[in-house]
């Protein structure tokens, strides 16, 4: 029974790193093919490769906030930047106008980790548990939201903020939990969302409206 208990321990650990994260990389480089009609579990590799596959450019510029939540994510993925194709890495630049959110939000696939490089911002995440977990951070400061986990981030300060984040995932995966609840499409039913919110039809049909 000992050894029984021994062997499912080592069998989980062996196991355990495999889903921590994107899957090893079997070769040195893959850039991706995101022109390839193949359809698979990630990208296929692309034939020619340069360096300027994996270099990318798009994170030097502050993104445009002007829209409802005042914030503007852009990424550093393998939709955007085809050489982190099965590295297991990826970037983004997060802009803040003042006052600008980043709404609650969850990434599947990836532990997010942030830099701070303007501004005053609260940011937090929630565990399953339904316990909150928030700090107010400033330039320089570091911030980890673990994989999953709803999370959000705040422009607390006078003027505009923007941070550096970090993935362990090519493609982490975002979503939006207003979005995904009230933009969905097909729509889901008014009166489930009702339900779950103890609001009536017509306050979620309100709510909708504001996402079309």
């Amino acid at each position: 029974m000992v050894m029984l208990q021994l062997s499912a321990v080592v069998l989980l650990a062996l196991i355990a790193p495999s889903l921590a994260g994107d899957a090893d990389m079997l070769q040195d480089v893959c850039v991706a093919d995101l022109a390839s009609p193949i359809k698979l579990n990630g990208f296929p590799c692309k034939a020619d490769i340069t360096a300027d596959d994996f270099f990318f450019a798009g994170l030097k510029r502050a993104g445009n906030t002007n829209n409802a939540a005042g914030s503007n994510v852009t990424a550093a993925n393998v939709q955007s930047f085809p050489g982190v194709n099965t590295l297991g890495v990826s970037m983004a630049r997060i802009d803040y106008a003042p006052g600008g959110q980043n709404p609650p939000h969850t990434h599947p696939r990836a532990t997010e980790i942030i830099f701070v490089t303007e501004g005053v911002l609260e940011v937090g995440f929630i565990t399953t548990a339904n316990k909150l977990f928030t700090k107010t951070v400033t330039v320089g400061d570091v911030f980890v939201f673990p994989r999953g986990l709803v999370h959000f981030q705040q422009n607390r300060g006078r003027g505009p903020a923007s941070v550096i984040a970090g993935f362990n995932s090519q493609l982490q995966g975002t979503q939006v939990i207003t979005t995904t609840l009230f933009a969905a499409a097909p729509p889901v039913p008014s009166d489930v969302l009702a339900k779950a919110f103890r609001v009536s039809n017509e306050d979620i049909d309100a709510v909708k409206a504001k996402f079309r």
